[in-house]
């Protein structure tokens, strides 16, 4: 796997963390008044990086924004946060799964024909 392809799928699933952990605390919060929901973006942030290099994709931090009560849709609604949950587990996963390919593979080259 290609260094910046690799720092990018890392990155990514650094990303991804972040948002389980604001996802659940937006679950964990659901019966709480008045309470505003979180938000966190990267994947602009992160396509824009990655045009411009590693060092750009090193600096990606994800961005947590917390909902204003007059934004419209700020109230929490916990099946689209168990949603958001399963989404990013499941964009997790196939990351780590792509990752885990790709080692094998380079395992094999590296190994030959034994």
């Amino acid at each position: 796997m290609e260094g910046s392809t690799a720092l990018l799928a890392l990155k990514a699933l650094d990303c991804l963390s972040a948002r389980a952990e604001v996802t659940a605390e937006n679950i964990a919060n659901a019966s709480t008044r008045d309470y505003r929901p979180l938000r966190l973006d990267f994947e602009n942030t992160l396509k824009a990086a990655a045009r411009q290099g590693n060092d750009q994709i090193n600096a990606v931090v994800p961005e947590i924004t917390r909902l204003a009560t007059s934004n419209p849709g700020a109230e929490l609604r916990l099946d689209l946060e168990l949603a958001t949950a399963s989404t990013t587990a499941m964009r997790y996963a196939a990351l780590i799964d792509v990752l885990s390919r790709q080692m094998q593979l380079a395992s094999l080259a590296a190994g030959g024909n034994n």
